[in-house]
């Protein structure tokens, strides 16, 4: 159930925009489901809180590498998910001589803000993330929600050195009009849009990793799964044909969403990582 629910935010928008007030749809779009954390890591971890805005303290957890560290990685979680699932992704890495830091996005998991603005000013976020933690150069390690995240950070923030990017949407409207149902009017969910713009402050339309991607020079993996209904693999081939920079689309056969991290898609990130990354 939890699986589902991690990508069940805009449904619910698009959902409520075609039978509901558009109002609704715009509180569920800011304000996403927001999963709790069960059990503290079985692996060491620092405890960290990240100010990185007023208002906005990122919950997060710093592993550090029993070995020479050659960088930084980064998890950044889909939404309406947090940290607790980059735990895996934090042992992989730390074993290959990566500190990881993962953190609950703004308005999700245990971290504070105003609401979720989908890498509007999540993308400063993580920027700001880093000049607190101080580790260079960073590898962002991003899964759907994340992934867009990092996408537009790339952009931006010339510390990162190499972006994964599993499940990414190309753009935000693209992505809800996708997932409205068939009695969701386009008008009515634009409403929806302008409603949540003019509460979180933030513009819609520059929510867009495919944008993003023509300022990204450094190398991009994009893993996605050719069964993925709810960001469909359309979304991962536009930023690939938008980057400039060393990139690769690994198309992982038969997967979803949330399951496209098999194991010939690690097999694809490690082979990426030993290729483009300069110790």
């Amino acid at each position: 159930m939890l699986r589902r629910l991690r990508g069940a935010s805009l449904t619910l928008l698009v959902a409520l925009a075609g039978c509901m007030p558009p109002s609704w749809g715009a509180h569920a779009l800011l304000h996403p489901y927001r999963r709790s954390l069960r059990a503290a890591p079985a692996i060491p971890v620092q405890t960290v809180s990240l100010e990185v805005a007023p208002g906005v303290r990122l919950a997060g957890w710093l592993f550090r590498t029993p070995q020479r560290r050659r960088g930084l990685v980064v998890y950044l979680h889909g939404l309406g998910d947090n940290r607790a699932s980059g735990i895996g992704i934090a042992r992989h890495f730390t074993g290959l001589g990566f500190d990881v830091l993962a953190y609950d996005g703004r308005a999700q998991g245990e971290s504070t803000g105003p609401a979720c603005t989908y890498g509007f000013y999540e993308k400063h976020d993580l920027s700001r993330a880093l000049d607190l933690v101080g580790i260079q150069p960073v590898l962002v390690f991003g899964v759907s929600l994340g992934a867009a995240v990092g996408l537009q950070t790339a952009a931006v923030d010339g510390r990162i050195a190499l972006v994964v990017a599993v499940a990414p949407f190309s753009d935000l409207r693209t992505a809800a009009r996708e997932r409205a149902p068939f009695f969701a009017s386009r008008r009515n969910i634009d409403e929806a849009f302008r409603i949540a713009e003019a509460e979180a402050g933030f513009h819609a339309d520059d929510v867009s990793p495919v944008a993003a991607a023509a300022q990204v020079g450094i190398p991009v993996l994009l893993v996605h799964g050719t069964d993925d209904h709810e960001t469909p693999i359309a979304h991962s081939e536009r930023i690939d044909r938008a980057l400039r920079g060393p990139h690769e689309l690994f198309r992982v056969p038969g997967a979803h969403h949330n399951d496209a991290l098999t194991a010939g898609a690690w097999a694809e990130i490690d082979r990426w990582v030993a290729l483009h990354w300069a110790d």
